[in-house]
């Protein structure tokens, strides 16, 4: 199992410590705020939880930074988050870091050159998500994959739709649309191109934004043909 390093014991870290810690990862987690320590001390296992300040070297090398596998910064300021990631990966050479992105504004600044590998957007991706709950009508998104470019979503096959009734090589997908299944009654069915949609099946498919849209007006009543 992989070694974590969290530092930032807000309601997001003290959460992810203890998902991390329940899939069998050997966890640190690291917070400034001595009220912090004692409540996240009454949560956790106390040994895994160091008071004292992520952007120190000195701490971070005495919870095992230069040993760990990932350091994932979620402090509620970004200016903390990113010293913390470039000094994970640049003074510790830590394989992977990731870090929580507060204000939208500064998202430009989590790059590889800042020794971040993966930025979490929280308002980014709460917003697009929202976005695509009005505009997808019964789409349903299930996972959100590659920083939320793309998406596993999930629609049923309307009687009044174009798909309905119609094979999936006849339907003309979005060239960034994967049909991954189609449930049908207790059958988990895996589609090819001669399977034929019919009203009531799930659709599960793989899609970025603009394949969401095309596939919402294929499955939909009324809906116009793919692109």
């Amino acid at each position: 199992m992989a070694e974590v390093l969290i530092v930032g014991g807000g309601r997001i870290g003290s959460y992810l410590c203890g998902l991390l810690g329940e899939g069998g990862h050997h966890v640190h987690l690291v917070e400034i705020d001595a009220a912090g320590v004692a409540r996240l001390r009454r949560l956790h296992p106390p040994e895994i939880v160091v008071h004292g300040d992520g952007t120190d070297p000195d701490v971070l090398e005495a919870v095992g930074a230069h040993r760990t596998d990932t350091v994932v910064t979620v402090t509620d300021r970004d200016e903390t988050n990113l010293v913390v990631a470039s000094m994970a990966k640049f003074a510790f050479g830590v394989p992977r870091t990731i870090g929580r992105v507060n204000n939208p504004k500064n998202a430009w600044l989590y790059t590889d050159e800042m020794g971040v590998d993966v930025a979490l957007n929280q308002a980014d991706i709460i917003a697009h998500l929202v976005a695509e709950e009005m505009s997808l009508g019964e789409m349903m998104t299930l996972l959100k994959l590659r920083r939320g470019q793309f998406s596993l979503v999930e629609e049923q096959v309307h009687a009044g739709s174009v798909a309905a009734g119609r094979s999936v090589v006849d339907l003309g997908l979005h060239a960034r649309c994967v049909l991954v299944g189609v449930v049908r009654g207790a059958e988990l069915l895996f589609p090819h191109g001669d399977t034929v949609l019919q009203p009531g099946d799930e659709v599960l498919a793989v899609v970025d934004s603009a394949a969401a849209a095309t596939l919402a007006a294929l499955l939909g009543p009324g809906g116009a043909e793919g692109a």
